[in-house]
């Protein structure tokens, strides 16, 4: 069994949450990927959000610190998801906001984006951990 570490962002902007239609899987799915060696989980995540979406994005959690050290921003949660009998992946969850810009699909990423409302989430074609975070993610961000 391989495990690798990747970081997941589910971007919120007006009640809605930036889904991307995946190019290889042809399923919606929040930016993310692998977490580059060396990386640090959050950095992942906004840099994910950037190439996949070209937005620079603000985490809701910004972390703090502890005296001199510091604490980094805090996933919502942590997923164990089975990618192949053999290989799973250890998914850190960040929400985050996205104060402006235009998001665009990356090509190589993704076939389209949209905007997802709560409502717009319990569409079939939504896996349920996608629903579910979507919707707490979407909560989060009105009560930041």
């Amino acid at each position: 069994m391989t495990r690798d570490f990747t970081a997941t962002t589910f971007v919120v902007r007006h009640d809605a949450t930036l889904l991307l239609l995946h190019r290889k899987l042809g399923r919606w799915f929040p930016p993310g990927g692998h977490i580059e060696p060396g990386e640090l989980p959050h950095e992942a995540a906004l840099r994910e959000v950037r190439e996949e979406t070209g937005l620079e994005v603000l985490l809701l959690d910004a972390g703090s610190r502890l005296g001199t050290v510091p604490v980094l921003p805090q996933p919502h949660c942590i997923l164990l998801e089975t990618i192949a009998a053999d290989h799973q992946h250890i998914d850190l969850i960040y929400f985050a906001r996205a104060p402006g810009g235009v998001p665009r699909a990356a090509e190589r990423e993704a076939h389209a984006l949209r905007w997802f409302s709560s409502d717009d989430l319990a569409a079939p074609e939504i896996a349920e951990d996608v629903r579910v975070l979507g919707r707490r993610a979407i909560a989060a961000a009105r009560s930041a």
